[in-house]
This record gives structure tokens, C-alpha cells and sequence, in this order.
């Protein structure tokens, strides 16, 4: 058995929800930013992973597992703004305000982002695992054949 794959999946896996757990502290951070105005603050950002359409062809193996053999590569993916409007918050004092006395925050879901963050961290945890499973696997198939 090959596990250079097997490596490679997990490392994939893990590059992806790094990426997330980043865009997720990324919007936490920036959580309670104002701006002037709706159009100059910060927008939230949101992670969207490429899908593919694999088939299942029993009698190759299924084309997750051609994909596989032919060298998987970290899967794709973009950071876009996500749509939403800025909150309007009164503060009369702050700087920016505007003439009413507002500023604007991005519209960021605090609890969803934690959410985002907690999911993204066992995610990326089970890679792991499966990484040091894989590891341990190899180990002993070397240790198996070494005694033979």
C-alpha cells in the first residue's frame, strides 16, 4: 500500500480548515471595527471550498480513488467577501460618527465564527489523527517486513 496518499489527503484536509480557522479569527478580530460609513468597514470574509463531482465507478475503485492514485493536491478554494450590511450603532462621541451620531460595525456573527473556529479545530485535530494512524501503519509494515 502506497501511504504517500493517505499523507496526502490528511495534509490536504488540514491546509483547508487552517485556511478557515484563519478566516474565522480574521473576522473575530474584526468583529468590533467601526467605519464612518456602510461602504468603507470591514467586510466579512468567508472560506468556500471548491466541490468536484466524483462519480462512483465500482469497477476502477471509484473516482476518489483515481483522483488519488493520479496525485491528489490541496483542494481549491477562495476567500470572498460575504454579502451583508453594516450594523448602525449610536456613539455620539466617537469620532467617526456620522451626523445622526453613528458608526458602522461589519455584520459578524460572534457565535457563528466560534462555531466556525471550534468545528475548523476538531477537523483539522481528526487529519491529524488519521495522519499519526497512517504513520503508525507504515511503521509497522516496515517493522513486519524487517523480520521476515
Amino acid at each position: 500500500m502506497d501511504y504517500h496518499n493517505a499523507f496526502a489527503i490528511s495534509a490536504a484536509g488540514m491546509s483547508i480548515e487552517r485556511a478557515r480557522y484563519e478566516v474565522a479569527a480574521t473576522n473575530l478580530a474584526n468583529a468590533g471595527t467601526v467605519s464612518g460609513n456602510e461602504q468603507t468597514g470591514y467586510q466579512a470574509r468567508r472560506l468556500v471550498a471548491a466541490a468536484s463531482s466524483l462519480g462512483t465507478d465500482s469497477s476502477s475503485g471509484g473516482a476518489f480513488l483515481n483522483l488519488v492514485r493520479q496525485g491528489l493536491t490541496v483542494p481549491g478554494y477562495q476567500i470572498e467577501s460575504r454579502p451583508g450590511d453594516a450594523r448602525r450603532v449610536l456613539d455620539r462621541g466617537h469620532p467617526w460618527a456620522d451626523t445622526q451620531g453613528h458608526v458602522y460595525q461589519p455584520d459578524i456573527d460572534i457565535a457563528a465564527e466560534m462555531m466556525t473556529l471550534a468545528t475548523a479545530v476538531r477537523i483539522y485535530e481528526a487529519n491529524v489523527a488519521a495522519l499519526s494512524a497512517s504513520r503508525t501503519m507504515a511503521l509497522r509494515a516496515l517493522d513486519i517486513g524487517s523480520t521476515s
